[in-house]
């Protein structure tokens, strides 16, 4: 839940109690849960209204696939990971190839 630990949580409760006292605290609480169930639904109309503008094409559209680091995740890694599932690792492929004695490693000028 918002990565808040019991201990932070009993916390916030403390310091809740002690603001508002045991007696303002239930109407606040109140409060805050009406607001926020407002929130939800100003962001649920919003992401539905986009929706709709957008078309048929965009049925299927989430809203947290607009965040640049979930799209790349998304569009570009996860194909990458099935590429190399796809392809077992030889013997070769895992043990490291030793130069014979006096012939110096392959050098280009170009890449450095």
């Amino acid at each position: 839940m918002f990565g808040i630990g019991p201990l932070e949580l009993g916390v916030i409760i403390v310091i809740a109690v002690l603001l508002f006292g045991p007696d303002r605290l239930p109407e606040f609480v109140r409060t805050a849960g009406r607001l926020l169930r407002q929130v939800r639904t100003m962001v649920s109309n919003a992401q539905n209204d986009l929706r709709n503008e957008l078309g048929p094409e965009f049925a299927d559209l989430d809203v947290r696939d607009l965040n640049p680091r979930s799209f790349v995740r998304k569009h570009l890694l996860d194909d990458l990971d099935d590429d190399f599932d796809d392809k077992p690792v030889s013997s070769m492929d895992a043990t490291p190839q030793r130069l014979p004695a006096g012939v110096r490693a392959p050098f280009d000028p170009e890449a450095t």
